[in-house]
């Protein structure tokens, strides 16, 4: 199963839209293309990929400007070309994979660590400190494989067209120390390099804050450059990446790291902050 990037997310919202719009039910369209309700639920979802001759159909079918449904069979195309992280799809379950795919088309990132420093921002060796010490017993290329990984998510902030992050950490995350002395200084160094991009921002939340509102677990969320594309959040739990996309539970997690980002200190702050933990080390 392809992973739900933004593009096939798109696709399927407009899928249902043009079928709504049409007056047809999912079983009266799955019979005029000879598929199945179940089949054509999983298109509009984003859970299986609609072929581009499927798409043409269904649009026409639906009545579709001819414009429209070139656009949509184009969408139908991109989506399914594969991206990087493909090759790692035996290394990570479906839930990270999908993850990562949305975040590879994602234009603006939002992220709170209230425990480890957040991964797009991560050195290889907090990387490899965070593997060894995860849920999981993984041999020493496993560990490596996965440090792969992260890395090459974190090319896109430093390439061609980089995604606005805006990063959120608790002071605790930063204070625990991850890998030994050596990894941490090294590890807070890159976040004052880092911070100084342009379209990069670090904001620590100092533990005077007490408990907020994300002690309990990490936020991500992700905008994309296309305004028919709804915001998407993800949480972590002992269970993986969870993905949330319901109108609610994306009010709610709005509502978390707008308070976050108001219990946090100014990035000049914050970069004082580091400093005065890099120093005090």
């Amino acid at each position: 199963m392809a992973p739900k990037t933004a593009r096939a997310r798109r696709l399927g919202i407009a899928l249902r839209a043009h079928r709504e719009a049409a007056g047809l039910t999912l079983e009266a369209a799955a019979d005029e293309i000879n598929s199945t309700r179940s089949t054509l639920s999983r298109y509009e979802n984003a859970q299986t990929l609609v072929s581009p001759a499927t798409a043409r159909a269904l649009l026409t079918l639906y009545g579709v400007a001819a414009e429209e449904v070139a656009a949509a069979v184009q969408l139908a195309k991109d989506a399914r070309k594969p991206g990087w992280w493909v090759s790692y799809s035996y290394l990570l379950d479906r839930r990270t994979i999908d993850f990562i795919a949305l975040e590879a088309e994602a234009t603006g990132i939002a992220n709170f660590e209230p425990s480890v420093v957040p991964g797009l921002l991560q050195t290889a060796d907090y990387i490899r400190a965070v593997m060894l010490g995860g849920p999981h017993t993984l041999s020493d290329e496993d560990v490596e494989q996965r440090v792969h990984v992260r890395l090459d998510r974190q090319q896109r902030l430093t390439g061609d067209q980089p995604p606005i992050l805006d990063t959120i950490i608790d002071e605790g995350a930063l204070l625990r120390p991850v890998g030994g002395q050596a990894v941490m200084e090294a590890q807070i160094q890159h976040l004052l390099k880092i911070g100084e991009l342009p379209n990069i921002t670090v904001q620590v939340v100092p533990l005077s804050a007490g408990y907020h509102r994300g002690t309990r677990g990490s936020l991500h969320i992700l905008e994309f450059a296309d305004p028919e594309d709804p915001i998407i959040a993800s949480v972590e739990t002992v269970a993986g990446q969870m993905i949330l996309d319901r109108p609610g539970d994306l009010r709610t997690c709005t509502k978390i790291m707008e308070h976050l980002r108001s219990v946090a200190l100014s990035p000049a702050a914050s970069r004082d902050q580091l400093v005065r933990i890099l120093k005090g080390r």
